[in-house]
């Protein structure tokens, strides 16, 4: 009984040690991430949310979430350092929200990801077309999309990037693809392109030269826009969620 008693006791102080450890590790990294509620890539936003969670708790940092830019300030953004758009527009945002986003980004406070709704550039909901935003995209305009998705070849341009770490040197993903005024390419580093003769079902809407994924290295934060983020299904992709775990702790700086 006594040795039962010994053996009990010595097995609750380790347990509770290392639960004291493990509640004093510290994260590597706080990332906040905004999606907005409802709309058309809510399925995208669920599925994304448990991957993350799962990869946060896996490789030891937190994820808070927002829904609206409200809470967005210096201070407020002080606390992260990484800033994932993960599904929000350019556009809805108040003054104190933009400058504050503008001051992270420029003075290099933290790092930044944006999925597919960040290029929604134009004049919506009687919102005008945010100029620095713009230009932080690369100085285009939305133009127009191809609704319903379509499957399409994508070229990396830039295998050495870190961000593109692992891919192979072409893959096929679908999407909502996004189509503007203009390529980006002139201002950005463009790490991946699609291929528009692959599209399939085939699409009279094209752009030409046509980059879906990219970096602006004008601006201290890193960055990196990621055209691909309307189905639910790219989390089930191993190329995707390979750019994505990519593409997190580049930004990250980790």
């Amino acid at each position: 009984m006594k040795r039962f008693l010994i053996a009990a006791c010595v097995a609750l102080f380790v347990l509770t040690n290392d639960t004291i450890q493990a509640q004093n590790i510290k994260p590597r990294f706080k990332a906040l991430a905004i999606a907005e509620v409802g709309g058309g890539h809510v399925l995208f936003t669920a599925a994304a949310k448990t991957w993350l969670n799962k990869l946060a708790a896996d490789s030891n940092f937190t994820v808070d979430y927002i829904t609206d830019t409200k809470p967005i300030t210096k201070d407020f953004l002080s606390q992260y350092q990484l800033f994932i758009q993960l599904n929000y527009p350019p556009y809805p945002w108040g003054s104190e929200a933009q400058e504050a986003f503008k001051d992270y980004m420029e003075q290099g406070r933290g790092g930044w990801i944006g999925f597919h709704h960040p290029t929604l550039l134009g004049v919506f909901d009687g919102y005008p077309m945010w100029q620095w935003y713009s230009d932080f995209m690369g100085g285009i305009m939305f133009k127009d999309y191809l609704p319903g998705g379509t499957a399409a070849k994508l070229t990396v341009e830039d295998a050495v990037h870190p961000a593109m770490k692992g891919l192979p040197a072409s893959f096929t993903t679908k999407d909502e693809w996004y189509l503007y005024d203009k390529s980006p390419r002139p201002n950005v580093r463009v790490l991946a392109s699609i291929d528009e003769s692959t599209y399939d079902p085939a699409k009279e809407k094209k752009m030409g030269d046509h980059p879906v994924i990219w970096t602006n290295e004008h601006i201290k934060a890193r960055n990196i826009y990621i055209a691909m983020g309307h189905f639910p299904e790219l989390f089930n992709d191993e190329a995707y969620t390979t750019l994505v775990k990519n593409a997190i702790f580049w930004a990250a700086g980790k």
